[in-house]
Parts: C-alpha cells; sequence; structure tokens
C-alpha cells in the first residue's frame, strides 16, 4: 500500500488535546475525504496527517480567539500579520482598498469588499482571514524562526518515518511541504499534490519561500518526482494564476471547482475530481464506479487576467444564503 503524508493548513490546532490524538482525528478525516473521491474505503488508504499547528502557536490559541471575535482580531493584527494582510488584498488588485500599501479602511471591512467584489460570503471570509494572516505570518516571521524550523522538520520527520512516496499539502500546508521538502535533500517523493496553494502570493509568501525564487521563478524541488497543482476557481487564497507562470518546473496545473461558497476548505479538495485522477495511477486502486478513474475538472469560467479569481456575477449574489454558516473553521483546512 502506497503511504500518503497529508499536510493540514491552518485553522487545525486543537488545545488542551495530545498532538497524537488530534494528528489521529485529521489523518481519519483526510482519509475519508480522499477515499470519498476515489470511490473506495478509507481502510483501503494509508494516510497520515503531519499536525505541525502546535509548532506556531506556543500556547496562543489563533483559532479560537479570532473564531469568537473575528472583527476584534483583524482590528488588533500586530505588524506583520497587517503587512501580510495587505499583500493578499494588493495581490486581489483592489486599488480603492490599498494605496502606496497601505490599507485605505479597516482590514474588516477591506475584506468584505474583497468578498464583495469576488461573489463571496462576507462573514465566512472575515472569519477566515481572521484565523489565516496570523497562522500564515507567523510561520513566514522570520527566515531562522524556531516555529518556522520545528514546523518543517515536523513534516520532513513523518514523511521520512512513513516512507511516504506521495505528499499532500493543503493551503499554507503547501508552504511548509514545499520548505520541508527542500530543506531535506535525503527524502524521495513519487508526487508532491498542493492544494488551494498561496505559494505564489507576491510579498508575503513567494518572496520569503525558502529557497528564494530566482528571477521570479519558483525552485522546484529536487526530490519531487512530480507535482501537481490544484485550485478551485473561486479560491481567493491560490493566487496569483497561473501558477505556473511562477512555478514553471510544476508537472500539473490543474483548475477545479470545489464549491464557489465553501471556498478553501480540505475536504472538497481532497475530494475533488482533479485529486483522484492524479492519485488512482500511482495507487493502483479499484473505483467503484466502472473501474475507471475520474477525470479532472476543465471547464472555466471567465476569469480576471491578474488574479485568476472568477469575474463576479450578479447573479451569484444569492448562493451565499445557502452556505450554512460555522462557528469554528478548526476543521475547515
Amino acid at each position: 500500500m502506497t503511504a500518503i503524508v497529508g499536510v493540514h493548513g491552518v485553522g487545525n490546532y486543537v488545545s488542551g488535546q495530545p498532538p497524537e490524538k488530534v494528528a489521529s482525528r485529521r489523518s481519519a478525516d483526510w482519509a475519508a475525504s480522499v477515499a470519498a473521491g476515489l470511490g473506495i474505503g478509507p481502510a483501503a488508504l494509508d494516510l497520515t496527517v503531519a499536525y505541525y499547528a502546535p509548532f506556531l502557536h506556543a500556547g496562543q490559541p489563533i483559532t479560537q480567539a479570532a473564531a469568537l471575535a473575528p472583527d476584534r482580531t483583524l482590528d488588533y493584527l500586530d505588524p506583520d500579520t497587517d503587512t501580510f494582510a495587505c499583500c493578499w488584498l494588493e495581490a486581489l488588485d483592489l486599488p480603492d482598498i490599498t494605496v502606496e500599501g497601505r490599507l485605505a479602511l479597516p482590514l474588516r471591512h477591506a475584506v468584505v469588499a474583497a468578498a464583495n467584489r469576488f461573489s463571496l460570503n462576507g462573514r465566512l471570509t472575515k472569519l477566515f482571514a481572521a484565523i489565516f494572516f496570523p497562522e500564515a505570518a507567523r510561520y513566514l516571521a522570520a527566515d531562522n524562526a524556531p516555529a518556522r524550523a520545528q514546523a518543517r522538520d515536523h513534516v520532513a520527520t513523518t514523511i521520512a518515518d512513513r516512507r511516504a512516496r506521495v505528499v499532500i499539502a493543503h493551503s499554507l500546508g503547501a508552504v511548509v511541504a514545499y520548505e520541508a521538502l527542500h530543506a531535506h535533500p535525503e527524502l524521495q517523493v513519487d508526487l508532491l499534490v498542493t492544494l488551494g496553494s498561496p505559494l505564489a502570493l507576491p510579498g508575503a509568501v513567494f518572496d520569503r519561500l525558502h529557497p528564494r525564487p530566482c528571477s521570479g521563478i519558483g525552485q522546484r524541488p529536487a526530490n519531487v518526482r512530480n507535482w501537481v497543482n490544484i485550485s478551485d476557481y473561486g479560491d481567493p487564497i491560490a493566487i496569483l494564476r497561473p501558477f505556473a507562470t511562477y512555478f514553471p518546473s510544476v508537472d500539473l496545473d490543474l483548475t477545479e471547482s470545489v464549491g464557489l461558497f465553501d471556498f478553501h476548505r480540505a475536504a472538497r479538495y481532497l475530494a475533488c475530481a482533479s485529486l483522484a485522477a492524479t492519485l488512482h495511477p500511482l495507487l493502483q486502486v479499484n473505483l467503484t464506479s466502472g473501474g475507471s478513474p475520474p477525470r479532472p475538472q476543465s471547464r472555466r469560467r471567465p476569469t480576471d487576467s491578474t488574479t485568476g479569481l472568477p469575474v463576479p456575477k450578479d447573479d451569484l449574489a444569492d448562493a451565499a444564503s445557502n452556505q450554512a454558516p460555522s462557528a469554528t473553521l478548526s476543521a475547515t483546512e
């Protein structure tokens, strides 16, 4: 059985519980989602999630505080996190929100404006931003930050211990996995899949990567045999696009539709047809739907030429009412 290591994104930290217990639960959740996409039972997969979240918190429960009071969290970000948020808004190409690298209005209002611009649910976008920005900024705060090295090394150790040949990394986890594979050339991976990856986000992520991009081009880990990137049409974190422009050595850069108003959730990405089609040849599993692998999504909606995000449509405005709000994002990444 081919061993898989998953690398989670933000919003996964659980305080007061043993890391091993949380990792086990996350592993079961990921296996269930991937198996659903493949049309098999979870028991047919050997999947372990590398739970690196505790290294980014050091006793500070970002997720819980943000979930309880996202507006307050966004109003009182530290300077590094505020800069990260500004880079994200600038990458979305919203000149009325950022002026000369500074916010033209309070961040919580800017996030709602960005959500409205791309027909996303404003409340859920604020909640997500209040969790994503602090965790991502904490990981990328400094090149030699202990939390960054610890998270990276934990992912590498999990890959080595499991002898994993496949790595699936979501959101911020794509950044951690990318750097872990670069930092540990002794690891050999047949397939790296990045889902909803912010690796190309200028300023905040792309320009801070280890190793640094060269002449605007991100470097592929030499120990990765195949690299597939999958992003949702409406995922405002997986920018800029096309991903292959910034990482031309990626083998496949696929665009999926996992749910515009359920954007950036790990479960949807893990169960999508593009991931199932990517994994099927390597895992050699028998599907329940006649034995033929799912096909990656290829249909495209009109997109903004800069960000790659969908052009807003007025007839999508009411769709947010169908999205059931959740009290916490602890299971969304």
